[in-house]
């Protein structure tokens, strides 16, 4: 057998397997005895850590109980938030005491002004805040919910959109259906809606829409869901339910198989989601140092978390010696407010106990120099390295480059009682220029609070006849643009049909791409790849929503660069 067919049946034997073994984050068993008697357990990686060695679907097969506790970073952002405010502030503030109903957080959702607010912070999300324009909590849950695989593969958005809106009349395929789509518009959205459609219209029994539920969340791996098709569209055809209804209906149960979305989920969702958005709108500050001391979350680097939180006029002030702790702090203006001091922790490869020996050592006076905060708090080379290239040092010695060349003899130096007058000469060094700076903050500590790493080409990029992002938002539906960016984000989702999204950014905000199967083909690793990257395209200006449709992508061709940032992308 040649040997390319001997690796075909080979593959075929192993399709379906899984890729590799993992542990669920939060499943947990419980049991009236201890359930090492009727499980087999073993040590996990983690220290004093077990793991069941059964797989999550054969532990629900026979009957076991478990549970999935879901632990959420934007849970840790608000506990955060809470106390800062109780620190710095003396108000107290919790889930339960956050005002409801707050117009003008609703404005800023509106808008789409939802950079790390919780599961609305997204693309998707911020395209679809200004078309469903919320207006109340159950707006909110309805938005989380709408921007999920069952909803858009069922074509339930646009018809959503369209009657909230006005645009068409508020319509029910059966009587019998008006009591479970009511809320909704007549267009189903959550998945207790579908179980009760299909008891409704299709006279499903409590147990069979139960095990509908099942099949949806096994389908990949059983795929028993196609069982159910014929069963529920002949039903609801019966009924007189059009037969184009029940297909979108089954079509929307197929993609809740890939990820279902409840009500009851959505409305736990939204008040985490309405928390984040109510502080983000009124307390700025506290909003981000809490967002960056939760990192590494959401959709957004440090660096994107930084530059939107400047042009939303918080302060956001650079890591220093003097006055820096390991997180982020607040510090306060004499009017009341307060700017963000970043911590040492976004200094790339310095250890938190490095952090701790810098405060801990200023406790006995402020420091003098480079070399007393190398020899007071006991710095090894590299970590004195890596202050000096942050600009951690800048209060002590503004010059980068000579603090960094201080810090280094400050570290090989042996330690003496008293300090020593300076008898050899500082070498000169040349200053480093604005954009050298950004480069520098964005190499050593993925962020600048100083500059935008396009902020200094902006006079060359303005010579080249590219906008920039608020330029973009300005411009109407259709016109032809060249754009020049940071890629941040790129996007495909599953329910795309091939078409890539992707958001980049410059030092005036945002500039969301839609690039096509066939110009992404052409681009491929472009699209993929590149950090600073080029467009050509036109225009979709739509309810407030922009967008660039991409007709060619290319790579700015100019003798200085901004420095490589990596964007996340999601699959």
């Amino acid at each position: 057998m040649p040997i390319h067919r001997h690796l075909i049946r080979l593959s075929k034997e192993i399709y379906g397997f899984p890729r590799h073994l993992s542990i669920h984050p939060g499943g947990f068993i419980l049991g009236h005895e201890p359930v090492h008697d009727f499980v087999p357990i073993e040590n996990a990686s983690m220290e004093a850590r077990t793991v069941i060695q059964w797989a999550k679907d054969d532990i629900e097969e026979l009957g076991l109980f478990k549970v999935d506790l879901l632990g959420l970073g934007a849970l840790t952002h608000l506990d955060k938030c809470f106390q800062m405010l109780k620190t710095h502030r003396n108000q107290e503030l919790s889930m339960g005491t956050i005002p409801h109903g707050d117009e003008e957080t609703y404005a800023m959702m509106r808008k789409g002004d939802t950079v790390g607010v919780f599961q609305i912070e997204s693309r998707a999300q911020m395209s679809m805040l200004p078309r469903l324009k919320p207006h109340t909590f159950y707006d909110l849950v309805i938005e989380i919910s709408i921007v999920r695989p069952g909803p858009i593969s069922g074509g339930m958005v646009h018809p959503y959109l369209r009657r909230r809106s006005g645009e068409e009349a508020v319509t029910y395929p059966h009587p019998c259906l008006e009591p479970v789509l009511k809320k909704t518009l007549g267009i189903p959205l959550f998945q207790e809606q579908v179980m009760r459609l299909a008891m409704v219209a299709a006279d499903y029994t409590p147990g069979e829409a139960d095990q509908l539920r099942r099949d949806m969340a096994a389908w990949r791996s059983k795929g028993q869901l196609e069982r159910h098709r014929e069963r529920l569209v002949t039903r609801m055809m019966a009924k007189g339910i059009t037969e184009e209804f029940a297909e979108r209906v089954f079509s929307q149960i197929r993609g809740f198989g890939e990820y279902g979305f409840p009500e009851s989920h959505a409305a736990s969702f939204a008040l985490i989601s309405y928390g984040t958005s109510y502080l983000r709108c009124h307390y700025p500050a506290e909003f981000t140092c809490g967002l960056l001391n939760s990192q590494p979350m959401g959709f957004y680097s440090a660096g994107t978390i930084v530059g939107d939180a400047k042009r939303h006029d918080v302060a956001v002030r650079p890591i220093d010696v003097c006055v820096s702790s390991w997180d982020c702090t607040l510090e306060p203006f004499p009017d009341g407010d307060f700017a963000v001091r970043m911590g040492f922790r976004y200094i790339k490869g310095l250890k938190q106990i490095v952090g701790q020996q810098i405060v801990d050592a200023r406790l006995g006076g402020s420091y003098i120099s480079v070399e007393d905060v190398v020899r007071r708090a006991q710095l090894d080379a590299r970590s004195a390295s890596l202050l000096a290239q942050s600009g951690a040092f800048e209060r002590l010695q503004p010059d980068r480059r000579v603090a960094l060349w201080d810090s280094k003899g400050a570290a090989q130096s042996a330690p003496t009682p008293l300090p020593l007058p300076q008898t050899e000469k500082a070498p000169s060094f040349k200053p480093l220029t604005t954009s050298e700076i950004s480069s520098w903050d964005y190499r050593v500590s993925r962020h600048s609070t100083r500059l935008h790493p396009l902020a200094p080409m902006r006079p060359v990029l303005v010579q080249a006849g590219l906008p920039d992002s608020k330029e973009v938002a300005a411009m109407r539906s259709g016109r032809l643009t060249h754009y020049a960016g940071l890629v941040i984000c790129r996007q495909s989702p599953s329910t795309a049909s091939g078409v890539v999204f992707a958001t980049l950014e410059d030092e005036a905000g945002f500039v969301n791409l839609v690039v096509w199967p066939t110009i992404f083909e052409k681009h491929r690793v472009l699209a993929k790849t590149a950090s600073f990257l080029g467009v050509t395209g036109r225009v979709q200006s739509e309810n407030g929503v922009v967008h660039i449709i991409a007709d060619s992508l290319w790579v700015p061709q100019f003798q200085q660069k901004p420095e490589k940032i990596s964007s996340r992308d999601f699959h």
